[in-house]
């Protein structure tokens, strides 16, 4: 068996994908895994709460780069869930008893090697075992710089937690990789199909639309019942999600970036390595905000209430309009 290799990544689970995909044989970046499953997004959710507020997400849903992997790159995928712990434990342990390695959806707040301060219950963050050693599991966590370790009963907390979008157990690796991929043919479908997801017409709260949507939250923010208290919990929220969950918002934006400089390097095409310049400063103004809103958590500026919500409101229309520019020059490239 090829001895694996642990990659640091920016982001957990496109980490773990191009990972897993290399060590089968298909040399795979964590950019090309994130743009091929054309993963960026936005979506403001208020019916799925984490700590009380709504979910709100910068990339598609967990899970989706890896089901992704079949359909865009031909790779055979196996994908397991189980209906018990003893199932999911001993599929576990046989796996690694033949060599394999293997990605798996965990809740990051029962790994125990965590910080105390990034540990919360989110079901979503995405890790690799590549081996076991006694009671210990040999973790590769794409978004720390070393390996580490994890106790059998911790991985099990983490493999079967409850709540939204729990794991159930979730395990899976490559059985079968392509000797190459089209770039060419593949590059321009996948974008066309970010494309939808983030200039999609009809849903409020999706895409481009659903930036917007926040920007108008954040303005409601001044006339809440309970706004001394809940104004802080709320902007302290979206910050989180945006900065410390996986890549955040921020970051998925210079992940999907860094896609586009590849492709436009691989196709030796001028409108994608523009458009990846213009996203990462789309990012940088997701950054600004975060650092707007944080100062204004802390007390650390002098402007009227009123005026700090507009300012932060208006960011986020400028960051919906730097991502509505950059789409629409990708529109042009993927119809082309």
């Amino acid at each position: 068996m090829k001895e694996f290799q642990h990659q640091q990544a920016a982001h957990c689970e496109s980490g773990v994908v191009s990972a897993l995909v290399s060590h089968a044989g298909l040399e795979l970046s964590e950019p090309m895994a994130f743009g091929l499953a054309s993963a960026l997004a936005f979506a403001y959710i208020p019916i799925v709460k984490l700590a009380g507020m709504p979910l709100i997400s910068y990339r598609m849903w967990p899970g989706a780069i890896m089901r992704a992997m079949p359909k865009r790159l031909g790779v055979a995928m196996n994908i397991q869930k189980f209906g018990s712990v003893q199932q999911g434990t001993e599929a576990l342990d046989a796996a690694l008893d033949k060599g394999q390695v293997v990605g798996l959806q965990t809740c990051i707040y029962w790994l125990p090697y965590i910080p105390d301060q990034f540990r919360f219950h989110f079901n979503g963050h995405n890790i690799i075992v590549y081996g076991r050693d006694g009671n210990d599991y040999l973790i590769s966590d794409p978004v720390f710089e070393m390996t580490t370790r994890c106790s059998r009963e911790a991985l099990i907390k983490a493999r079967f937690a409850k709540g939204a979008l729990q794991p159930k157990g979730l395990m899976y690796h490559p059985t079968s990789v392509p000797s190459q991929i089209n770039y060419k043919v593949m590059i321009p479908k996948v974008i066309k199909a970010n494309y939808r997801n983030m200039m999609q017409p009809i849903f409020p709260m999706i895409g481009i639309k659903g930036i917007r949507y926040l920007s108008k939250q954040i303005l409601k923010l001044e006339k809440h019942a309970d706004r001394d208290r809940y104004l802080p919990l709320y902007l302290t929220h979206i910050v989180r999600m945006q900065e410390e969950v996986g890549s955040g918002g921020a970051g998925f934006r210079f992940l999907y970036a860094s896609f586009l400089q590849e492709a436009g390097t691989l196709l030796n095409n001028e409108t994608l390595q523009q458009a990846a310049k213009e996203l990462t400063d789309a990012g940088d103004e997701w950054r600004r905000f975060a650092l707007r809103a944080t100062k204004m958590v802390r007390g650390r500026e002098e402007m009227s209430l009123n005026s700090l919500l507009n300012s932060l409101s208006d960011t986020l229309n400028l960051v919906a309009d730097r991502e509505a520019a950059v789409w629409k020059r990708l529109r042009n490239f993927a119809i082309d």
